[in-house]
């Protein structure tokens, strides 16, 4: 299977290794062709080169087949995608949100998911080009964020 064109992923604040290591997963499965990940979300390398177990273990190796960076700004990063032309589309619950279903997305773009508990802020949403939502009919506000992550892209990416 070919890589998906111009499709990179941002992660902001994700607190759980498990996650980012399932997300790792899941985009080599899409074929994203890079994740960013900002503020401290934990990198497959710790600051001394070594392997984060914990991602490890849950990505199966694709820590080492999708390309990864870590940046420490979230929002030079989007002024940075957007000067490359990339439409920066949030997954998060907000007033300003669409159904994630109606999202066509145009290439490049890139995808932000921000933390498992507060989500992503003002700023960030603020930032971006669509906010696109997973609608919710239980009892519960939210999915986990690796679970989103699968859903969303999936999705909107038509896979």
């Amino acid at each position: 299977m070919s890589k998906t064109t111009d499709v990179v992923v941002v992660l902001h604040n994700i607190r759980s290794e498990y996650n980012v290591g399932s997300i790792f997963r899941s985009a080599d499965a899409m074929g994203v062709d890079k994740i960013y990940l900002t503020g401290y979300t934990p990198a497959p390398l710790d600051r001394f080169g070594r392997t984060v177990k914990e991602i490890a273990k849950v990505a199966l190796g694709a820590e080492k087949s999708v390309s990864w960076e870590k940046e420490k700004s979230i929002s030079k990063l989007i002024k940075a995608l957007k000067q490359k032309s990339y439409q920066v589309i949030a997954i998060e619950q907000s007033s300003e949100s669409q159904g994630y279903k109606k999202v066509m997305p145009k290439f490049p773009c890139a995808f932000i998911f921000g933390n498992e508990v507060k989500g992503l802020n003002e700023s960030v949403l603020k930032a971006v080009d669509i906010i696109a939502e997973i609608p919710m009919r239980g009892n519960k506000e939210s999915l986990n964020v690796s679970v989103a992550f699968g859903v969303a892209l999936f999705r909107i990416l038509d896979i």
